[in-house]
This record gives structure tokens, sequence and C-alpha cells, in this order.
């Protein structure tokens, strides 16, 4: 998981994190004394040397990655180099943070999400997606052979989610997929946080993204200026096929109706 981070940042060692000033982002948002030791402890199972107060956002006077219902997102520094770190919510329903890495890991298998580097009860230690969220990078794609660019970025998606499909894992999220599809600085997109996935509800990854992609969300009204605006009843009816049969077939016929057919295949693969 990530974004593109500000240039201001602060690298705190592990041994230098103090109770008052780092334990808000640590055990937010309720500061305990004896979850801040343990979760020091959990840090240092995962061999994390320090953490860099650094991103878009800002909680109790410290710059982080992003903040949720269940974790708050920090960068971290390993001897491997840069990492990112979910830290689970002191007030978080979630017991710990195992179910969310065990769908990342699954999820890894099929080639798709961040990679898993190691998990705690409170903590998700994975790979830092450098990049820029879906819509972001819509903004800014320009220049010759932008379409076709876009095109492969919006398939490897769907691929992507039909690889979900197929395992029958459901994100979840992925209807409102704005926080949830980064676009790398080579250009691939990562499907992230997986804290909602699950295996016991019926999938609906390709739908829910083509949905989000296609139909009333921001995106689709950046999409609209740069290709063809799609007949939203063929869309549906595409749409609707593969929802009653989530074949091949008619994942290949839901493409040609979103104009990401098979000429554009070879590049995205």
């Amino acid at each position: 998981m990530g974004a593109e981070i500000s240039n201001a940042s602060a690298v705190v060692l592990l041994d230098e994190l103090d109770y008052e000033r780092h334990g808000k982002v640590i055990c937010y948002p309720k500061l305990d004394r004896k979850e801040f030791e343990a979760r020091l402890g959990e840090l240092r199972e995962l061999r994390v040397l320090g953490l860099e107060f650094s991103g878009r956002m800002r909680l109790d006077g410290l710059m982080i990655l992003g903040k949720g219902y269940v974790s708050v997102v920090v960068m971290v520094h390993m001897d491997q180099g840069r990492r990112v770190l979910k830290i689970r919510r002191t007030d978080s329903r979630r017991a710990d943070m195992r179910h969310e890495a065990a769908m990342l890991k699954e999820a890894n298998g099929l080639g798709v999400g961040p990679r898993l580097f190691g998990v705690t009860n409170n903590m998700i230690l994975m790979d830092y997606v450098k990049g820029s969220r879906l819509l972001e990078w819509l903004k800014t794609a320009k220049g010759r052979g932008m379409k076709k660019r876009i095109q492969r970025v919006l398939r490897r998606i769907v691929e992507d989610c039909w690889r979900l499909d197929q395992a029958g894992i459901d994100h979840g999220e992925l209807s409102r997929a704005s926080k949830h599809v980064i676009v790398d600085v080579r250009g691939r997109p990562v499907i992230v946080d997986f804290e909602s996935a699950s295996r016991t509800r019926r999938v609906s990854n390709v739908t829910s993204i083509c949905q989000f992609l296609f139909i009333g969300s921001e995106v689709a009204r950046q999409l609209e200026k740069v290709l063809p605006k799609l007949g939203k009843e063929r869309l549906l009816e595409s749409l609707r096929a593969y929802k009653k049969d989530q074949c091949r077939e008619n994942l290949e016929r839901l493409l040609q109706t979103c104009e990401l057919d098979t000429t554009i295949r070879k590049t995205v693969n």
C-alpha cells in the first residue's frame, strides 16, 4: 500500500520513540502506556528500525500516510528499505490484523496487491507502492499514447479483479475504490486495503470495479474525457451476464464492451 509522500519527513528510530510524542500514532486514538510498550515489542518482532512521519495526513501534529476505521498507516524503515505499516486502532472492532494479512497473502499468490512481509496481532508490514491514486493518475496522464496507457491500466485492474473472483476472495470495497487502487511509477495498478476482504460473501470484484470505473463516479467522469462514452444499457447487460456466470468468455465480452478488448491484451500481461 502507499501513496506519494511529502518531502518533509522525520525518521525516528525505534529506541527514540517517545510515549507522549509518538504514542498517539502507535496507539491511536487511546494512548495507553502498557499498550504502547507491547506495540514497541511488535515493531521489534517485525524488525522495524524506525518510523518515518511523512505523508498527506496530519495526526496529532505528526504526518502519516493515512487513517481508516481499522488502522492508521505509516512509513517505516527496515534494513531492506522503506515499507508500509498498518497499525490497528485501539478502538477497532477487529480483534487483530491477522485476517486481513491472510487475505492479502492469498491475493499475493494471485499476483494481486502489495507484497506482504509480516504480521503481528496489531500490525501488517507490506510493500510501499510509490505512485498515485487512480483518479490523480488519470488527471496527470498526458502525451502520446495516453489512451492506450489508460486502457492498459484499466484492463489490468479488471483482470486482477477477475483473478480474485476466480479464487473466491471478495475485496469488499471496490464499488468505492477511490482509495483502493494505486498506479505505481511504472504505470502498473495495484489493488490495496484487504481489511474488508472475505471468502464467505459472493464475490463481486469485477462487477463492483466496472461500476466504479464507468458509472457515476468521479473516475467515470474523468474517463469520459478520454475514452468513448460507453452505452450504459450495454454495459449493464454485460455486467448482468458476467454476474450470472463469471466465466472467461463473459469477462472478455465485458472487456470488449468497456473498450478494453483483446487487441491490447499482450501489452497488459
